[in-house]
């Protein structure tokens, strides 16, 4: 039987106060937004696009799309 399925790929979105807008790391990382995990990454970019418009105003608020797929399975 052939495998019609695609695998699946878990993104995390995640975002919150920064130190410096051009760096990732957090203020307060036990105070980070968990915004959800998505099983696909259309999903995951239209979580973070929502979160991330929410706050375009305030420069030190970054939110990111983490490919915990990649983390998983590092070699595929």
């Amino acid at each position: 039987m052939q495998e019609t399925e695609t695998k699946q790929r878990l993104h995390l979105v995640m975002g919150g106060r920064v130190k410096d807008p051009r760096t990732m790391e957090f203020q307060d990382p036990e105070g980070i937004h968990v915004v959800g995990v998505f099983s696909n990454y259309d999903a995951a970019v239209e979580a973070w696009r929502a979160n991330a418009q929410r706050t375009v105003d305030d420069a030190e608020m970054r939110y990111v799309v983490v490919h915990i797929h990649r983390l998983l399975t590092p070699k595929e």
